[in-house]
């Protein structure tokens, strides 16, 4: 199977990054191959028995360890606080928290535990979510003016 797509090499504890909109993308983390299959750990509420969505919320979401191109054909490799943040050790530190984490419940939240969110803490230690801040940009403005015209 291989990465037989035209996307780079990564390497792991690498952030992969899966196009699904204009404006989102998924995220994951780069866990290495296991019989010439790349395989991708990534926090999803897919398979979930009590997948709720509410108010961005799922109340159970877990981290799994999914085949690449089972989470997307196309990815970019998104290692984008690398000149910021020092990334964490892979073997050492990321690999066994991944390994941890794997099929424990853990609860979504768009705005403060996104994939995106999951993915900065494993490679980072912190937690980053840039398109939410590019939304939360957008939007802010527009619920800043409509609060300040409920005051007047």
């Amino acid at each position: 199977m291989g990465l037989n797509h035209s996307c780079p090499q990564p390497f792991p504890g690498d952030i992969l990054e899966f196009p699904r909109s204009k404006h989102f993308s998924h995220f994951g983390i780069y866990y290495g191959e296991k019989d010439g299959v790349p395989y991708v750990a990534h926090l999803t509420a897919r398979d979930s028995d009590s997948k709720i969505v509410l108010f961005g919320r799922a109340l159970k979401s877990t981290v799994k360890i999914d085949p690449v191109d089972v989470v997307g054909k196309k990815y970019k490799i998104s290692n984008y606080l690398d000149d910021k943040h020092p990334y964490r050790d892979f073997q050492t530190l990321v690999k066994p928290e991944i390994d941890e984490a794997v099929g424990k419940c853990v609860t979504y939240d768009i705005l403060f535990h996104n994939c995106e969110h999951q993915a900065t803490l494993f490679r980072y230690g912190l937690k980053k979510s840039v398109q939410i801040e590019s939304i939360y940009g957008k939007i802010y403005p527009t619920w800043k003016q409509l609060f300040e015209k409920k005051l007047l």
